[in-house]
């Protein structure tokens, strides 16, 4: 896990809310039983599968010991992985993946329902969020919300013409004069779905001429601009900055904005990704009920704050994420930490096999036709 500098200033300087020093629980005392697992469930352990670095330190002890349950935490560096697993036979009662693999796991017949009568802080949801599930979890059938963001640029705006950046949107990372000081994001999706963008089509498009042209920019990037393609390394390089623009996610953006103030965050123009990620239950759970009440957990206020406080990304929950993006909350006060609502260039991904496969392929030949 990366250490989270701001968070520990905040510590050291008294200013963290009770709900997240060490030792206490979410909601800010000592942490009480509120019953036991075995009892309420007949079963008192989970398997919960999340991405890496998605998750305060204090929330999983904390369920423990409200429910005097076990619970078992794994990790998965993306959705496709996270799927291989779950073919292969991989059991487990709570998974995180993003709106287009829960579309497809909808699809598939690999998830349960949720137990809405369990979810009592369904009403702490920020409302448009809710709304945002239809598109990938009809009805809100099978899904509760964890984080959601975006996908925009990262630039120091003492090297980067702010104007610039905002005439030239994501065509920036065409730009010459920025040879050798890009990070791209190493993932098929995300940089796809920038090609797309900045060329005016639908990031969900599946026309062969889009597709085309979509890998011919990013071939062109390649020669142009020599990007360094980079996952989690882009967060501490940005913050110590080591490069002029990097693409990140809003998340990590508004960490590094909140660590060197010579950063900025855009959301271009052309178009983005906004993101959901949802926690879900798959078909095979063995202990459903415990599962359902760990949903529910995270989706309190306490346990919401914890979270988004530490990791960066927009809760859904929209006390926390007022609290934490106003002036007076000294967290996340900057331009990443809530993404854009209602822009009608940006898009939620869908799920389509084909236009995955045919992607991949010519990712493969991006990247080795990296300088």
């Amino acid at each position: 896990m990366k250490t989270n500098w701001k968070l520990i200033k905040l510590l050291l300087a008294g200013a963290m809310p009770a709900a997240l020093l060490t030792g206490c629980g979410s909601s800010g005392t000592a942490v009480e039983n509120v019953g036991d697992a075995e009892e309420l469930f007949g079963c008192s352990v989970i398997n919960v599968y999340n991405a890496g670095e998605y998750i305060a330190d204090n929330v999983v002890p904390d369920f423990e010991k409200m429910y005097n349950a076990t619970v078992n935490y794994d990790v998965f560096e993306s959705n496709e992985i996270m799927y291989t697993k779950l073919m292969g036979g991989s059991s487990y009662d709570v998974i995180v993946p993003s709106d287009y693999m829960i579309e497809r796991m909808i699809s598939e017949k690999m998830l349960q329902p949720i137990d809405q009568d369990a979810m009592t802080n369904l009403d702490q949801i920020n409302p448009d969020v809710l709304e945002k599930r239809e598109a990938y979890d009809p009805g809100g059938v099978y899904s509760v919300p964890y984080f959601w963001g975006s996908v925009g640029l990262v630039y120091n705006k003492t090297v980067v013409d702010p104007d610039l950046i905002k005439q030239e949107g994501w065509d920036i990372l065409l730009d010459e004069q920025f040879k050798g000081r890009i990070y791209a994001y190493d993932s098929q999706r995300d940089m796809f779905m920038i090609a797309f963008k900045a060329l005016g089509y639908s990031m969900n498009t599946d026309d062969p001429d889009e597709i085309q042209a979509a890998y011919e920019w990013l071939q062109n990037m390649n020669e142009t601009t020599s990007p360094a393609y980079v996952t989690d390394e882009v967060i501490d390089g940005m913050a110590n900055g080591d490069m002029d623009i990097a693409v990140m996610y809003s998340g990590d953006a508004a960490y590094v904005l909140s660590e060197n103030p010579d950063m900025d965050y855009i959301e271009p123009d052309q178009g983005t990704n906004i993101w959901y990620d949802a926690m879900v239950i798959p078909a095979n759970a063995e202990c459903p009920g415990l599962a359902n009440a760990f949903i529910n957990y995270i989706t309190d206020y306490n346990t919401a704050l914890a979270n988004s406080t530490q990791v960066g990304y927009t809760s859904p929950n929209l006390q926390v994420m007022n609290e934490l993006s106003s002036e007076d909350g000294d967290y996340y006060e900057n331009s990443a930490y809530i993404p854009r609502e209602g822009y009608d260039k940006d898009e939620v991904f869908h799920y389509n096999a084909e236009l995955t496969r045919q992607l991949a392929d010519l990712w493969t030949r991006v990247k080795m036709s990296v300088n």
